[in-house]
């Protein structure tokens, strides 16, 4: 099995997709959250597409930069903009240490549904407790985006009420899912959502999490300029 090292992480992404918290490894230290703001890149809103209904008005966090191109933190099959002082980071895996007891256990936080953990871009300098992580796969015949993401729930025993939806991610066909997962440590469910889109590369899973619900609507727009965004890389 596979020992992992985060390349600069400050702390390993939450497998399965659980989120992010105390259970799922990141710190659940430090500033308040900021409420989400309204506007896009300009300051304008944009209407987006999502599980939770095409063409609703959402908000769109002010960009900060680019991110998945060469030379930037995490090379990626797509690019996309990252919302102002969000920190990417790359998730490199080690070398196979097949006497490390913690081996498999850190293969799993690395590894949900077909794809595998390759970005996590944090939210604290902004004043978020939480992840925008990226996930990417083999390239393959069977690389549905929905598909992708229903294999990529299915991999999380926590999840609940999942709903899917057919929506365009820039100008690319993409699925989204919205669910929630049950989180012990607050005892109540929080909620997540991830699109996923293919590319001649593989397909690329983006989630979003949160320590919880406050946290996880604070972040949204960061992830809705990043799904609006999105290109081939």
């Amino acid at each position: 099995m596979a020992a992992m090292a985060l390349a600069g992480c400050s702390s390993s992404p939450g497998g399965a997709g659980a989120g992010d918290g105390a259970s799922a490894g990141p710190s659940a230290s430090g500033a308040p959250a900021k409420a989400a703001e309204k506007g896009g890149a300009d300051g304008a809103g944009a209407k987006t597409g999502g599980a939770d209904g095409a063409g609703a008005e959402k908000a769109v966090a002010k960009k900060g930069g680019r991110l998945g191109g060469a030379g930037s933190a995490c090379e990626l099959p797509v690019t996309f903009d990252l919302a102002a002082a969000w920190k990417p980071k790359k998730i490199e895996v080690g070398p196979v240490d097949k006497e490390n007891p913690l081996a498999e256990a850190l293969t799993d936080l690395t590894e949900q549904g077909t794809v595998r953990a390759v970005c996590e871009i944090n939210a604290k300098p902004a004043g978020n407790i939480g992840f925008l992580r990226v996930w990417q796969g083999d390239a393959s015949d069977r690389d549905d985006p929905r598909a992708v993401l229903k294999a990529f729930t299915a991999d999380d025993s926590e999840v609940r009420k999942a709903t899917y939806a057919q929506v365009e991610a820039g100008e690319l066909a993409a699925a989204e899912v919205e669910y929630t997962v049950y989180s012990e440590l607050l005892e109540e469910e929080k909620p997540q959502r991830a699109f996923a889109v293919s590319t001649p590369d593989g397909p690329v899973v983006v989630h979003l999490g949160g320590m919880d619900t406050e946290e996880h609507t604070a972040m949204l727009p960061a992830y809705e300029l990043a799904k609006r965004s999105v290109k081939l890389g």
